[in-house]
C-alpha cells in the first residue's frame, strides 16, 4: 500500500504506553448514587462538607485533588509509562493515513446523499481501556464504541492478524480499520440503531443473526473505502486485495471456531463466514456503489 505520502489525520489519539485513570465524569453516577445517603446522616454531611473544602481549596491552590483521588488525571486523562520505539510510532502513522483516507472517501459518499459526515476518533492503546462502552482488553479485538463513536486498537493485533491467522501485510491491516469505521458509518446513518432496536425481545439465535448481516455491511463498506482508495487515489499495489481477501477469510468465524478446536455452530455466529466476509468486501470493493451494501435485504449466502 502507497501510504507513507498520504495525508495524516488529526482524529488519532495515541494512549498506547499508557495506563488507563478515571475521570470525574466516570464518577459522577457513583456519587450521586450514595449522595442522598450521606445527606442524611451527620458524619456523612460532615465528610463531604470536607470533602467540598479540601477539592476546591486544591484548586484554588492549583491543585487537581480530585484527580489524585480517582487514580489519573481529570477528564478521561492518561499517565504515561514508557516511551514508543519509532517502529510503534511508525505505525500511529500508518493507522494515521489509512483513517485520513477513509475520511475522504466517506465525505465524498455522504456528500453525493446530500448529508455531512462526522468524523470518528481512532483511539490506540496498550492492554486495556476505558471508553463509553467500558473497560475494554485487548483480547476483544478492534472494537467501535457507538457511545463516543470512537474506533479502538491495541496494535497487537496485527502481529496476531500476521502470526496466529496467516494474514499479514499493510493492507490487510488497514482493511481492518476500515471495517471499524464501516461501523461508525452505520451510527451516522442509523442502521446501528435500527438493529438495535429490531432485536429487542428476539432470540440469541436471531440477535447473532442480525449481527451478522450488520458485520458483513461492514466489511462491505471497508471494500468501498478500498475501491475509492485504489481507482481515485492509486493507493494499492499489486498483492493488496488478496492481503484483505486473506485477513477477511482468517477472521471468519467458522474459521476461529476450527482453529480453536471447536464445533462449527452457525447460530452462535456474529461476524459471518470466511466466505461471505470475502464475498461482501468483494461487492463494495468491485461496484463502489453503497447501494450494493445492503446485506438486510433478502436471504445471505
Amino acid at each position: 500500500m502507497r501510504w507513507k505520502s498520504g495525508r495524516r489525520s488529526s482524529n488519532v489519539e495515541d494512549r498506547r504506553g499508557e495506563s488507563p485513570g478515571y475521570s470525574a465524569a466516570g464518577a459522577a453516577p457513583l456519587v450521586l448514587r450514595f449522595l442522598p445517603a450521606l445527606i442524611r446522616t451527620k458524619i456523612g454531611r460532615t465528610v463531604l462538607i470536607v470533602g467540598v473544602v479540601v477539592i476546591f481549596g486544591g484548586r484554588m491552590l492549583g491543585v487537581d485533588v480530585l484527580s489524585l483521588f480517582m487514580g489519573g488525571a481529570g477528564g478521561g486523562a492518561t499517565q504515561p509509562t514508557r516511551q514508543l520505539s519509532e517502529q510503534e510510532q511508525q505505525m500511529a502513522e500508518f493507522v494515521s493515513v489509512v483513517l485520513a483516507d477513509t475520511e475522504d472517501t466517506w465525505h465524498g459518499i455522504f456528500r453525493q446523499q446530500g448529508k455531512a459526515y462526522r468524523e470518528p476518533t481512532l483511539v490506540l492503546f496498550t492492554g486495556r481501556v476505558n471508553s463509553a462502552c467500558g473497560m475494554a482488553t485487548a483480547a476483544v479485538g478492534p472494537f467501535y464504541c457507538p457511545g463516543d463513536q470512537q474506533l479502538y486498537i491495541d496494535l497487537s493485533f496485527f502481529h496476531d492478524l500476521k502470526v496466529r491467522h496467516g494474514a499479514p501485510g499493510d493492507f490487510a491491516q488497514a482493511y481492518v480499520i476500515a471495517h471499524e469505521v464501516g461501523h461508525h458509518v452505520q451510527t451516522l446513518l442509523g442502521i446501528s440503531q435500527q438493529v438495535q432496536s429490531v432485536g429487542r425481545g428476539k432470540s440469541k439465535a436471531q440477535v447473532n443473526a442480525l449481527s451478522v448481516r450488520q458485520e458483513l455491511q461492514a466489511d462491505c463498506f471497508a471494500g468501498l473505502w478500498a475501491h475509492a482508495a485504489n481507482i481515485d487515489r492509486k493507493l494499492l499495489d499489486p498483492g493488496d486485495l488478496e492481503e484483505a481477501l486473506q485477513a477477511a477469510t482468517a477472521i471468519g468465524d467458522d474459521r476461529l471456531q476450527q482453529e480453536a478446536g471447536r464445533q462449527v455452530v452457525p447460530d452462535s455466529f456474529t461476524h459471518g463466514t470466511s466466505a461471505q466476509r470475502v464475498k461482501w468486501f468483494k461487492a463494495g470493493f468491485e461496484s463502489g456503489d453503497i447501494a450494493a451494501c445492503d446485506t438486510f435485504s433478502g436471504k445471505i449466502p
